[in-house]
């Protein structure tokens, strides 16, 4: 049976009638690409270029040994992989299997995963061997006994152990093109419908466990469509691609838009400025989309150093690259400052520099195009891709006139088929349909749309969303800890950071690093710990007792 849409978009017929909804499968679309541009480079990972022949072969093939596995349409395959080609080839494979493609986040560990595994029933996960001081098979075989349904267990780039193996579909040289093995009209990925669940990813949010996200082939298929009318992406785009192919625009950008439009992706697996810039050079890409945090190093890259008054020899060949060849950056994740994108216009001169407004579940709801970004790119987030549509409310669920605060909603093509959680959907989607946001905004009378706050509490580093009730959860399980409030500041190269604000109990002591300590020790994932702790005696609170958020952070200055 597999997965369906728990909240399936009330929409679906007029989108399917309008051609905004393909009506087929991902993997037939990828076909199609494959067949078309069969010998131009989709994928670039250091030294290996994968040809869409080379990428088509090498998914097939690992499509088929899915199936030998036993892998059924519907079942979950897992991935938790670094920005590697293979990554690309597991969601090619699963998608063309039938199954649905699980991508796990990076930061996940043993909290994480065992609840993620479970909650999916996944019966198949790729992953790395030891990858950046993490064991990955030892961590996967601490928790195979609370994990029933996953039944394969696969290393990428390592020796396999006891408890997983290697993928033989997976060769660690160059793929090549076995026996001219191309796309024809009669594959089997026709059988796939297109109002299936083809991802499955987990995001974190207002609720302390990861919320897992759905999505159909039609609705990721949409979301490439109305990107590439909006930015005009044709196969001559290539795209740099440093977020990870486990978050939502990793998967859009460096494997959808090639697999639907011929683009092709150039994967870092580590984000390094100077290698960015070398890169967008050396590559001609042509466009990046990602997290404040890239294009504020990119900028460092390419303007003055005035943290090095004797600049280094690295520092004076990158000023040499040319970036010509990059026609647009867009921003979003978190929040982006105008000045940012004002210095970002000063050095791309040719660059169409702006921001993006969306989610893992409506992965684009606004954003502005080459003919607006200018005017309107740096002040807002731009105005709803057509046919989506954004609305403003207030708390009684009433439509806002232009120029009042209230709660973003939004519907559209590309908007999610609910959480694999159904529970969580009441709170996610208004009576009529619309998805709810959760974000403060207000809209013009151009329908341009400029986020103001969050309803949410959560902290967004470096593009991720950090769920503020989990940790805060985590920090009050410390004994010397009498109550927490977890606030977001802003922060120059992340976006934000989380800032733990406590009160002691009597005589206690406690430093940032002790807090660490001890959070680590409850396998807190690294990149959700505070990186700033304040004690305090008491809190601001309302006449009923209960803790005044708002004014914790305006003591904090991070108003």
């Amino acid at each position: 049976m597999g997965l369906a849409a728990t909240h399936p978009n009330p929409l679906g017929p007029a989108f399917l009638a309008s051609g905004h909804w393909p009506g087929v499968s991902l993997a037939t679309l990828f076909e199609r690409t494959a067949a078309r541009y069969a010998d131009q480079i989709a994928v670039i990972d250091g030294d290996r270029r994968l040809t869409f022949a080379d990428l088509y072969a090498v998914a097939a093939a690992a499509a088929a040994e899915l199936v030998e596995l036993g892998v059924r349409p519907g079942e979950i395959v897992a991935y938790q992989l670094p920005n590697w080609w293979e990554a690309v080839v597991v969601f090619l494979a699963a998608i063309r299997a039938g199954a649905t493609v699980n991508p796990l986040l990076p930061i996940f560990r043993e909290t994480e995963l065992r609840f993620t595994l479970r909650q999916s029933g996944a019966s198949v996960l790729f992953m790395p061997g030891i990858y950046r001081g993490c064991d990955h098979p030892a961590l996967i075989a601490s928790l195979r006994a609370d994990l029933p349904s996953l039944r394969h267990v696969f290393v990428v780039r390592d020796t396999p152990s006891a408890s997983c193996a290697s993928f033989r579909s997976l060769p660690s040289g160059r793929p090549t093109t076995p026996d001219a093995q191309r796309p024809t009209s009669d594959e089997p990925a026709g059988q796939i419908a297109a109002d299936a669940i083809a991802l499955l990813m987990y995001t974190s949010g207002t609720t302390a466990a990861p919320k897992g996200v759905l999505h159909t082939h039609n609705s990721l298929a949409a979301e490439v469509m109305s990107l590439a009318r909006v930015h005009r992406l044709t196969s001559r785009d290539r795209t740099l691609m440093p977020s990870p192919l486990t978050h939502i625009s990793g998967v859009i950008h460096a494997i959808l838009a090639p697999a639907l439009l011929g683009t092709s992706a150039v994967l870092m697996e580590r984000w390094q400025a100077e290698e960015a810039v070398r890169l967008i050079a050396s590559e001609r890409v042509t466009y990046m989309v990602g997290a404040p945090t890239f294009l504020q190093d990119i900028v460092a890259q390419l303007g003055p150093h005035p943290r090095s008054p004797s600049p280094t020899r690295e520092e004076e060949n990158t000023a040499t690259f040319d970036v010509s060849s990059l026609r647009l950056f867009s921003c979003g994740g978190a929040s982006v400052s105008p000045s940012l994108v004002q210095q970002a216009r000063a050095l791309l001169p040719g660059c169409v520099t702006k921001r993006v407004y969306g989610s893992t579940e409506f992965p684009t709801l606004t954003t502005t195009s080459a003919a607006d970004a200018v005017a309107r790119g740096v002040d807002s987030e731009g105005r709803a891709i057509a046919p989506a549509e954004v609305r403003i409310v207030d708390p009684d669920g009433r439509t806002l006139a232009y120029g009042h605060e209230g709660e973003v909603q939004g519907r559209g093509p590309e908007c999610f088929a609910g959480y694999l959680d159904a529970t969580l959907n009441a709170d996610s989607f208004s009576a009529d349909g619309w998805f709810r946001s959760g974000d403060l905004g207000v809209l013009d009378a151009e329908g341009y749309l400029q986020i103001t706050g969050r309803l949410k509490d959560i902290v967004i580093r470096k593009g991720e969303k950090i769920s503020v009730k989990e940790v805060e959860d985590a920090v009050a399980a410390h004994p010397a800890v009498v109550e927490v409030v977890v606030v977001a500041l802003p922060d120059p190269l992340s976006g934000e950071r989380a800032c733990a604000v406590v009160r002691l109990r009597g005589g206690a002591r406690l430093d940032l690093a002790g807090l660490q300590e001890f959070l680590s020790a409850r396998q807190l994932a690294k990149q959700k710990w505070p990186e700033e702790l304040r004690i305090v005696d008491q809190f601001p609170r309302t006449e009923s007792g209960k803790i005044v958020r708002t004014r914790v952070k305006e003591q904090l200055g991070g108003a």
